[in-house]
């Protein structure tokens, strides 16, 4: 089958990552299939670069997808990336299509859902402990300690997949969540005060989409090393859950994935009720240089 690839300029540009293109067409110059592969500015996680391919089902097995990806490997080649890194179903023809091609697991994630029509228990306060919450940005007052608070996710499973350090800043913070309200969509953050410091120590983070009518995502959880064992995750994610319930009572779930070796959050995802809807590998190949 005659292939012709055609790079493209994608319009989706942000801050710290652009996307390089490519779109396949045949002989007669219908579009078969497409490659997406995005490339990082920020020094933790520069030597990656995400692959996304697509290729129409009627013109699958006849080299389409091969070729794309001979495509993106050297272009990330080109820009010094040492790592690309795809995410397909563990099931899925994808999957098989990345192992041929030289692809290994970095890392499985587990993706679960938690109705929100069932009701949540609410816990007692750990004590020595308050709660806080606030929607959108962080208010000024807390900024700082809450962007000293994302050091607990700096310990996260990540797999087989080396991200680096990734700092964050009071600025970073609130660009994070002013980039969510560009796109109308509501951040709700709940945290937990150390009383005796006066510092944020755990926190959980939940988007809810602009209607407040489909599923909502969980975008973090992290807890302080010197503050883990005392049920924090737990009572923050659980008013989190009653909080979303209440704010936005047409909501139907929330979605949450976590690394499958990350078995302590698993363990409170299922006490809270969520239940597991599929799996994905974050496959890896290394570039050659």
């Amino acid at each position: 089958m005659s292939i012709r690839l055609t790079p493209l300029t994608d319009p989706d540009y942000r801050p710290f990552s652009h996307r390089i293109a490519w779109l396949a067409a045949d002989a007669a110059g219908n579009p078969v299939g497409s490659a997406f592969l995005r490339l990082h500015s920020r020094d933790s996680i520069a030597h990656l670069a995400d692959l996304e391919i697509t290729v129409h089902p009627a013109e699958r097995r006849r080299g389409v997808g091969s070729q794309l990806l001979y495509a993106a490997v050297a272009a990330a080649r080109d820009q010094h990336a040492r790592l690309v890194v795809a995410e397909v179903g563990a099931d899925s023809p994808s999957y098989e299509f990345l192992v041929r091609h030289g692809f290994t697991i970095g890392m499985t994630l587990i993706y679960s859902r938690l109705d929100l029509r069932t009701a949540v228990t609410p816990m007692p306060p750990p004590p020595g402990y308050r709660l806080l919450t606030w929607a959108d940005v962080v208010p000024d007052e807390l900024a700082q300690t809450f962007t000293n608070a994302r050091t607990g996710m700096d310990d996260a499973p990540t797999g087989g997949i080396t991200y680096g350090p990734d700092p964050w800043d009071v600025a970073r913070t609130r660009h994070a969540a002013e980039l969510i309200a560009q796109r109308g969509e509501h951040l709700m953050t709940v945290a937990a005060l150390d009383e005796s410091t006066g510092e944020i120590v755990a926190f959980t983070e939940l988007v809810v989409p602009g209607d407040g009518k489909t599923d909502a995502q969980n975008y973090g959880t992290a807890v302080l090393p010197a503050h883990r064992g005392r049920g924090l995750a737990r009572w923050v994610k659980t008013e989190q859950i009653r909080w979303a319930q209440t704010r936005f009572p047409d909501l139907p779930a929330v979605l949450t994935d976590t690394v499958d070796t990350n078995h302590p959050m698993r363990r409170i995802n299922a006490t809270l009720g969520y239940t597991p809807t599929h799996t994905l590998h974050r496959c890896v190949l290394h570039v050659p240089q």
